[in-house]
Parts: C-alpha cells; sequence; structure tokens
C-alpha cells in the first residue's frame, strides 16, 4: 500500500512546530532564570494535608499548568492587600483553654457560694456548651433539670438571680487567671505579634462576660494586649452561633467581612464567623475536638509556638479571597 508522501510544505510547518513546542517545554522548566515548582503554589486542596494534625476544608482545588515567576512569588509571599485587614479570636479555647478548669470550675464554686447544690461535672459542661453564653447556659440548665426550690417564679426576678451567680463566677474566674491557674494556649502570643508587626488590626470576639475576656487578653505582654479591642458579654443581643458580634466588630473596626480572618475553637464559633462572611480558621480545644467543623477554611489542634507553627500570618492569608 502507498503511503502519501509529505510536501516540502509539510516538512516545514513540521519543523516549525517542533521548535514550538520544544521551546514551551524549556519555558515550563526554567521562568526568569529559576525552576518552575511541580504543581501550582495556591490555596490548598480540599482537604489536603498541611503538616501535623492540619487540614484545610473550602479551599478552591488547583488547576493544572504552572504560574508565572511573578505569580509564584506573590502566592509564597502575600502581599499586604492579601493579608487579612483585621484577625479576630475567640476568647475561651482560643487564648487560653479555660472551659474545664477555668469556666466550670468557677460555675461550681459560685454555686457552692450560693448554697444551691449543684455542681456540673466535665462531660455535663461539654454538652452545656452548646448553648452561647453563661447566663443563657444556667438559664438552659434551670429549665432542664428545675430552678433552685427558693427562688422566686417570676421571670424578671429569676433573670436577676441568675445575673448575680454570673458576676460571683465572673469575679471567681478572674481572680484564677490573675493568680496564674490557667496559661495561655501554645502559639497565641506568637501569632499576635505576627499579626501586629504586619499591621493587622487584632479582636477578641466572645460571648464571656467583658471582665473576664479583659483578664484573658491581659496574659499577654502589655504592649500587644493593649493593642486589642474587645467585643464581649452583652455588647450584642444575639450571641454565637448568630455572626452579630463579629458583625459588629467589622464594623467598629472599619473593616469588611471578607478581609477579616477568624480563629475560633468550636462549632458555635465556626457558624458564627462564617455567617459573617468571614475567613476562619479552627484550632480545637480540650471540649470541641469532636465537633463538626465542615466549612471552615482551616483546621489546626493548635497555632503552634515558634519552631512549631502550624499557623501563620502567610498560612491565613494564602485562605482569604482574592484581593
Amino acid at each position: 500500500m502507498l503511503r502519501a508522501q509529505p510536501s516540502a510544505i509539510s516538512h516545514s510547518l513540521l519543523f516549525f512546530f517542533s521548535v514550538l513546542l520544544a521551546g514551551a517545554v524549556a519555558l515550563s522548566f526554567v521562568v526568569g532564570g529559576r525552576s518552575a515548582p511541580a504543581r501550582p503554589v495556591g490555596r490548598p486542596l480540599v482537604g489536603h494535608l498541611q503538616g501535623p494534625f492540619m487540614s484545610t476544608a473550602g479551599g478552591r482545588p488547583c488547576t493544572p499548568g504552572f504560574p508565572s515567576a511573578a505569580s509564584a512569588r506573590r502566592l509564597l509571599k502575600p502581599s499586604r492587600a492579601q493579608m487579612p485587614e483585621a484577625l479576630l479570636f475567640d476568647c475561651d479555647g482560643v487564648l487560653v483553654d479555660t472551659e474545664k478548669d477555668g469556666h466550670r470550675v468557677a460555675f461550681n464554686r459560685a454555686f457552692e457560694k450560693m448554697g444551691l447544690g449543684f455542681e456540673w461535672g466535665v462531660e455535663e459542661y461539654g454538652k452545656l456548651l452548646e448553648v452561647g453564653g453563661g447566663k443563657e447556659r444556667m438559664t438552659a440548665y434551670f429549665n432542664q433539670v428545675g430552678w433552685p426550690a427558693n427562688w422566686p417564679e417570676d421571670e424578671t426576678q429569676r433573670s436577676a438571680k441568675v445575673k448575680e451567680i454570673h458576676l460571683l463566677k465572673t469575679d471567681i474566674f478572674s481572680k484564677m487567671i490573675n493568680s496564674g491557674e490557667l496559661a495561655l494556649r501554645p502559639g497565641v502570643e506568637r501569632l499576635v505579634s505576627e499579626a501586629i508587626s504586619r499591621g493587622v488590626k487584632v479582636a477578641c470576639c466572645s460571648t464571656s462576660n467583658e471582665k473576664s475576656v479583659a483578664a484573658v487578653v491581659d496574659l499577654l505582654p502589655s504592649d500587644k494586649a493593649s493593642q486589642f479591642t474587645i467585643f464581649a458579654g452583652d455588647i450584642v443581643p444575639k450571641k454565637k452561633p448568630d455572626p452579630a458580634v463579629y458583625i459588629l466588630a467589622s464594623e467598629k473596626l472599619g473593616v469588611p467581612p471578607e478581609r477579616c480572618a477568624v480563629i475560633e475553637d468550636s462549632h458555635i464559633g465556626k457558624c458564627a464567623g462564617k455567617s459573617a462572611g468571614m475567613t476562619v480558621v479552627v484550632t480545637k480545644s480540650g471540649y470541641t475536638g469532636d465537633e463538626d467543623f465542615s466549612g471552615a477554611d482551616a483546621i489546626v489542634d493548635e497555632l503552634g509556638d515558634p519552631g512549631n507553627e502550624k499557623v501563620t500570618m502567610d498560612f491565613i492569608a494564602n485562605l482569604m479571597p482574592s484581593a
């Protein structure tokens, strides 16, 4: 069988495209005098591991191909525009793992001083944490097990008694913090320092009483604690998982929600941050390890002290929406 023979023009075209192909292959290995990465640098794949105990969720899938040298440099070292403009920390479970050995103990000491005869166990308190806010938590508990026998039946008077217990509990908790019974979680001071050095605003957004939150924030060195704006307690009508406290922080700080990053430790906190339209990193705490964190932008066991960093400002920047 005869085969068609290529013409001279076909030979020329074949040679031309061969040269183009060879050039493209060469450029894919060397861009601007530097080796190109094996895959694009940018947001990790959904669920892509980022080191020990670290995963991401809700990120953008990587697309095939190679970035330009300029793009690679921007992604490896995010620009100021890609950095969050505000870093918003929850308090309990994020700054300090306060719940089991802090707030729970303080509630029980307050119950004892008031002669109420209630004592919240470790497992029981973990379930109560599904209710945001200390006063709301006590109210839900009393509604379930029954109100103290000698208390009035009037709802307003009962609310006043709950507030009285909560004030006592807050005073006990603050003394526990000031006495050094509780310490900052690993990586908190490092990440706060990094944010401040990058010109990122820092704040604490919590359902806890403002006095308790201030006592925790003051565990930081004074030059860092003084940079914090605190949004806490009854500053908003609805508590987490409602996004009200994060929306308020966005408004007061003058930073759009999409330029805010949130550090949370609980399901209700994650829901509040995401509902506010913010990027959320979850750092699991003693009570929250098994909670549902689907929809979070990243999940870690801790922020990590120097030399063992799990979350850095560059890491957070790569989770943020494109500027």
